[in-house]
């Protein structure tokens, strides 16, 4: 074709390469080149395209006006070159620090599952965060700081048991001071060992912490001497290790420990600088009902303010809110510190590098682009899932017979660090004729296209401390898809590890008896909250367990202690009539919540199961 040579009167194209987006508009691809759109417009109508100033243009239409007026340009994809302009502020050399005011060190926990660090840590803010957990262990990460002498110390609480790896393995990159947990009684485990790795790898400084020496079977000296023989050798032996002996529930040598963290701090010059954009890490992220998706970020350059625009991972946003570890609303966030974010447009990866970029749509572009490559690698596996693949039923009956099976899965969970957790756990059951195919992963409540997808998928579907709603349990009776749901950790790989073994024993089948949504709140003297409800399936009864959900998420769990039709005391309310329910030490309670009973029934498995 021919194209008529057209040529502006006026400033000189730029020298060097251009930058230019795919599919831009005359109106971004003028200022570029130093032209006005109408010139873009201008020049492609006599090249005989016929569009406007805000029309995409395609790779030839801006080449060719690119090689009309000799300007020298690369195309890359939309979101591409902010995402290069974030990464440079991740990439900063940090080597001379030396100018930048000193921050505090960044501590984090760790060691075997039951050595005592969630007690210890519990002393050091003095809130107790013991009692509920499920199965004694924490499940996600929490950050918060405290003070000593005047001075700040930010923690990273990280859980112990190795199913939890990959979420301390990510608490370990972002630590100045690692404390190992060893107990006294127990000395070294397999978990222990782990942290210690991780550590390491990680490059930071170790103080052992040794616990539980107020025990009758104690031996501080062994455990010591088990921790030296990795390699961290105590200064009392000629090596370069502190070690303290303490007592978490006594409130013993905790004093000396924080010392000791402020003496190490001192020696490892911790400074941050914080002006500028600021950039961090995502320690966790879930989807909080009333707020949105909420992050706890940990700050670690710059500083964070209200109304940034920030994108992390795929999600972006303008913060709307700060609220620092007391829950308490800030204004902003400085280096070392960890704060919640609220405003950010989806869930974010926990573990992913967060950045305040220069301006919302900026943000915005970049998160979409990561978006779009995310999609398009994730179709990639989940075609592949749907090829093949056998549910966590027929695995057994695959193994007997001797064939090779993939076990197809969705894993749906509460937050982020736990959907990573229990991903990594499964992923190292994996054997030689047993493969884990995840066919989605997610984190909320177990829907209906959860459903459809494991139908369509022949998957199985676990749920980490979320439950299916009412609409999702009968579609999984219609479509004969197999939903498990769990709170331990333990349990889920036990079971699926079972099953992969071809050694499914018998087990405790859930059944739900009742479920009930609460309409009205009343609140009464000397009793505290009632749910006024409204049965809408099954039976609700007097004393049974129950469980409360919110948007499909397992809030708290009990047992019903009350229940009246009107003003009488009854054992039993049927679907479809009205009834008020008091719940044994629970009262946030909001309308629309769902009140669900169940009872757990032993079945026997057999081949054919």
């Amino acid at each position: 074709m021919d194209v008529p040579h057209y040529t502006p009167e006026d400033a000189p194209v730029p020298e060097g390469e251009i930058v230019i987006e795919r599919a831009c508009t005359a109106q971004d691809l003028g200022p570029k080149l130093n032209r006005t759109a109408a010139d873009v417009v201008h020049f492609l109508l006599q090249a005989g395209e016929m569009l406007t100033a805000t029309h995409s243009l395609s790779d030839d239409m801006i080449e060719l006006f690119a090689e009309d007026i000799g300007a020298k340009i690369r195309l890359v994809d939309p979101g591409e070159e902010q995402e290069v302009e974030l990464q440079k502020l991740l990439e900063i050399d940090e080597s001379d620090n030396s100018d930048a005011p000193s921050r505090p060190p960044v501590v984090t926990v760790m060691g075997h599952v039951d050595h005592g660090k969630t007690l210890l840590l519990d002393r050091i803010r003095n809130a107790n965060v013991v009692d509920g957990e499920a199965g004694g262990i924490t499940q996600h990460i929490g950050a918060y700081q405290v003070e000593r002498d005047g001075r700040l110390l930010t923690f990273i609480d990280t859980p112990g048991h190795e199913a939890f790896t990959a979420m301390r393995a990510r608490g370990a990159d972002s630590t100045d001071i690692v404390i190992l947990m060893v107990a006294a009684d127990d000395g070294v485990m397999p978990q222990t060992i782990e942290a210690i790795n991780h550590a390491k790898a990680a490059e930071v400084p170790i103080l052992v912490a040794v616990n539980k020496i107020d025990r009758d079977n104690a031996d501080p000296e062994k455990a010591i001497a088990g921790v030296a023989e990795h390699g961290l050798v105590p200064e009392a032996w000629g090596g370069d290790t502190i070690f303290q002996e303490i007592s978490a529930l006594k409130n013993r040598g905790i004093d000396e420990l924080l010392d000791h963290l402020l003496l190490l701090a001192e020696v490892e010059d911790l400074r941050g600088d914080p002006g500028g954009r600021a950039t961090g890490v995502v320690l966790e992220s879930n989807l909080d009902i009333g707020r949105g998706p909420v992050a706890t970020v940990l700050v670690q350059r710059g500083t964070l303010k209200v109304g940034d625009p920030m994108v992390a991972g795929a999600a972006w946003g303008r913060v709307r809110a700060l609220l620092d570890d007391h829950g308490e609303n800030v204004l902003e966030a400085g280096p070392s510190m960890p704060v919640q974010v609220l405003g950010l447009s989806d869930v974010a990866g926990a573990g992913h590098d967060f950045v305040v970029a220069a301006t919302e749509k900026v943000a915005s572009r970049v998160a979409s682009t990561r978006e779009h490559w995310q999609r398009q690698s994730s179709l990639g596996r989940e075609a592949h899932a749907l090829s093949g693949g056998a549910r966590l039923e027929d695995i057994f009956t695959q193994i007997q017979r001797g064939e090779a099976a993939t076990l197809n899965m969705v894993v749906k969970a509460d937050v982020n660090g736990s959907l990573e957790a229990v991903t990594e756990s499964l992923r190292k059951l994996e054997r030689e004729e047993v493969k884990i195919r995840f066919v989605h992963r997610g984190v909320g409540g177990i829907t209906e296209n959860d459903i459809a997808l494991a139908a369509a998928s022949n998957a199985t579907i676990l749920g980490f401390n979320v439950r299916p709603d009412r609409k999702a349990r009968e579609l999984a009776e219609l479509e004969k898809v197999e939903v498990r749901s769990y709170e331990i950790i333990y349990k889920l790989l036990e079971d699926i590890e079972a099953a992969m073994v071809g050694m499914l024993a018998p087990e405790f089948e859930e059944v739900v008896t009742g479920e009930a949504e609460v309409r009205e709140i009343f609140r009464i003297p000397r009793v505290g909250s009632v749910a006024g409800c409204f049965v809408q399936n099954g039976v609700i009864t007097r004393g049974s367990a129950v469980r409360f959900l919110r948007e499909g998420t397992i809030i708290w769990k009990g047992e019903i202690s009350s229940l009246k039709r009107f003003s009488d005391d009854v054992r039993e309310v049927a679907a479809g009539y009205e009834c008020g329910i008091g719940l044994s030490n629970f009262q946030d309670l909001k309308q629309g919540d769902i009140i669900e009973t169940f009872d757990n029934r032993q079945i026997e498995r057999t081949l054919d199961s």
